[in-house]
C-alpha cells in the first residue's frame, strides 16, 4: 500500500488513512519531542525566554518544517506556503481551546509578561508583512529565484528576535496584579515551568534527533498524501494546506499547550503558541529557497492574502485582551477567545469561497 501511496495511485480512502495516520504520528512524536528539547535545554543550562523561542519554538515547527519542505521540492507551492500561513490561524485557534479548558476565568486576565504581549504584536507585524507581499505582487531577487516578500518576512523575524532579546535583557515593566487574581510571579518562573533536567545531554540530543526522524519521515508522508486529498476532495492546495494541513502540523502546540495549562502555567501556553508562528512564518524563506519554478509567493492571490489577514486580525484580538485584561467570560472562555473563535469561522467561510481561485 505504501508503495502505491508514494507513486501516486492509491485511492482517496488509502490516501485519508494515511494522512489520519500520520497526523496521530506527529501527534504523538511531537509531543514527546518537546518535552526532550525542554529537558535538553535544561541539562545543557540554555534557559530564557529567546532561548526557548529558538529550541523549543524550532522543535515543535519540525512538522511544518518536513511537510513544507517536502511540498516545495515537489512544486507543490500553495501547499507549502499555505500549510505555514494558515497553521497561524489554527495555531491561534488552540488558545481558545485552552481557554475552555482553564474554565474559570479569561486566559486574557491573568497578568500577562511583556515578552507574550510582544509576541502577540509580532505576529501581526509578520503576518502583514506576508500579506502585503501576497498582494502587490511577488519580485524575484537578482534572478535567485528567491522573492522579495519571503525575504522580507525573514528580514522582519530577525528584528523581531533583536526585539525579543532586548525585552528578555531588561523587561521595562511588571504588571500590577488585580484584585482576587494571581500576581504574575505566583504562576512561577515561566522559563523553567516544565523543565526536567533528567538525562545527559548526549542522550537526551540522541533522543531528539530519532523523533526527529520519526516526524520528518511523517511529514512527508502527510504531505504526499495530503495532495492527493487536495485533489480528489477538489477543495484544492492551498485551502487543503491552510486547513488540514496545517491543522495536523499544529498537533504538537496543541498537547504543548494543553500539558501547560495542566501545570498551570496558562501564560507559557499563550507565549509558545504565539513565539512558534513567529518561527513558522520565518520558514517561508526557506520554502521559497526550495521551490525552484520562481518566488513561492507569485502564487499567492486573495487566499493568502485573507489567510494571513485572518491569522492578524485573530493575535490582534488576543493582544487587545492581554492589554485590557478583564475577566469576562461566555461559555467557558474569555470573550476574547469567543470573539476569535467567530472569526476564525467567518475566515474559514471566505477561504473555502476562495479556494478555486486559488493558485494551485
Amino acid at each position: 500500500m505504501l508503495q502505491s501511496i508514494l507513486q501516486g495511485g492509491e485511492s482517496p480512502a488509502l490516501s485519508a488513512a494515511l494522512f489520519l495516520g500520520s497526523a496521530v504520528v506527529v501527534w504523538l512524536a511531537g509531543t514527546r519531542l518537546a518535552a526532550y528539547a525542554d529537558r535538553f535545554a535544561s541539562a545543557a543550562g540554555l534557559g530564557g525566554a529567546l532561548v526557548g523561542l529558538l529550541i523549543l519554538g524550532g522543535v515543535t515547527s519540525l512538522p511544518e518544517i518536513a511537510t513544507s519542505a517536502t511540498a516545495a521540492t515537489r512544486g507543490a507551492g500553495g501547499l507549502a506556503m499555505n500549510n505555514l500561513i494558515g497553521g497561524v490561524a489554527l495555531q491561534l485557534l488552540v488558545l481558545a481551546v485552552v481557554d475552555v479548558l482553564i474554565g474559570k476565568g479569561a486566559l486574557t486576565a491573568r497578568p500577562p509578561r511583556p515578552d507574550v504581549m510582544a509576541y502577540a504584536g509580532m505576529n501581526v507585524l509578520l503576518l502583514s508583512v506576508g500579506a502585503a507581499a501576497a498582494a502587490a505582487g511577488e519580485i524575484e531577487l537578482f534572478g535567485t529565484g528567491v522573492g522579495l516578500g519571503t525575504a522580507a518576512v525573514a528580514v522582519a523575524y530577525g528584528a523581531c528576535l533583536a526585539v525579543a532579546r532586548a525585552i528578555e535583557r531588561q523587561v521595562p515593566w511588571t504588571p500590577a496584579p488585580v484584585e482576587g487574581r494571581p500576581a504574575p510571579d505566583e504562576e512561577g518562573d515561566e522559563d523553567d515551568a516544565t523543565s526536567n533536567p533528567k538525562g545527559s545531554v548526549a542522550k537526551l540530543g540522541l533522543l531528539i534527533a530519532a523523533t526527529g526522524l520519526v516526524i520528518l519521515a511523517a511529514g512527508y508522508l502527510l504531505t504526499r498524501s495530503g495532495e492527493r486529498l487536495a485533489d480528489a476532495t477538489g477543495l484544492g492546495q492551498s485551502f487543503f494546506g491552510a486547513v488540514f494541513l496545517g491543522g495536523a502540523t499544529s498537533l504538537p502546540e496543541l498537547s504543548s499547550a494543553i500539558a501547560a495549562v495542566r501545570l498551570g502555567r496558562p501564560q507559557m501556553a499563550v507565549g509558545d503558541v504565539l513565539g512558534g508562528n513567529l518561527f513558522n512564518l520565518s520558514l517561508l524563506l526557506a520554502v521559497d529557497v526550495l521551490y525552484r519554478d520562481g518566488p513561492v509567493m507569485a502564487e499567492a492571490g486573495a487566499f493568502e492574502v485573507v489567510a494571513a489577514s485572518l491569522g492578524s486580525i485573530m493575535a490582534a484580538i488576543y493582544l487587545l485582551g492581554l492589554i485590557e485584561r478583564r475577566d469576562r467570560t461566555v461559555l467557558r472562555m474569555g470573550l476574547d477567545s469567543a470573539v476569535v473563535l467567530g472569526v476564525y469561522a467567518a475566515g474559514l467561510a471566505v477561504l473555502y469561497t476562495l479556494r478555486n481561485t486559488a493558485a494551485q
